[in-house]
């Protein structure tokens, strides 16, 4: 019988590569989530990719929207068109350890053994919520926290993406089978899910492809 992972499925690249190297270890449940983020179309392709992958799969409603303080949910501050200094106002606070809670929720729900998160410590973009020493501080939180971890059985926090650069991920998740052209990565997608083109998302995308010699199938504006 094989074990079982709470996935987080933004639509994005990276959570929907993780989705299929979860696949191929574990039983799998999607938690996908809508928090006021600038572009919906993103979820959207969540709810397909979720539903052709054949796995359980729940979207969270939380507005974040109300407190602002990103571009991505502040439709006052501009999604960025190059790279700055410092963390990127596209960093949303706080919303890695606000998903990673619910998928701690769900998980203890579903008896799962792991939560599977597409951070990454390469291609970044700078959020804190991505780096390895941010990762194991909530393993250990998640060990202190839950009925499973108290028992004995901690809770493994995956993260199959982190050290991989943007090609990477992408030929890994090419080893198993995604369509890429299915995914949503820009960060102001239009209402067809055709991406700008210019955000960090859209750039570190590009490069990706480039990078791994593979045909960029992203639907650009």
């Amino acid at each position: 019988m094989r074990t079982r992972a709470i996935v987080l499925l933004s639509g994005g690249l990276d959570s929907t590569t993780c989705l299929a190297w979860a696949q191929a270890n574990y039983d799998c449940v999607a938690l996908s989530f809508q928090y006021g983020q600038r572009s919906s179309t993103e979820l959207e392709a969540a709810k397909k990719l979720a539903e052709q992958s054949n796995v359980p799969h729940h979207i969270i409603n939380i507005d974040l929207g109300r407190l602002g303080g990103s571009a991505l949910t502040d439709h006052s501050i501009d999604v960025p068109e190059q790279l700055n200094e410092g963390i990127p106002v596209t960093y949303v606070p706080a919303r890695n350890t606000i998903f990673l809670s619910y998928a701690l929720a769900a998980a203890e729900v579903y008896e799962a053994q792991a939560i599977v998160i597409g951070v990454n410590a390469v291609d970044y973009s700078g959020y804190p919520d991505c780096r390895p020493e941010y990762i194991d501080a909530f393993a250990k939180l998640a060990t202190l926290a839950t009925k499973a971890g108290v028992e004995g059985t901690p809770l493994k926090i995956e993260t199959p993406l982190l050290h991989l650069s943007k090609a990477n991920i992408i030929r890994l998740g090419l080893e198993h089978g995604v369509d890429y052209s299915q995914t949503v990565s820009c960060y102001q997608a239009d209402s067809q899910g055709q991406a700008c083109g210019k955000c960090d998302s859209c750039r570190l995308r590009k490069d990706g492809f480039a990078e791994a010699g593979v045909e960029d199938p992203t639907r650009y504006v």
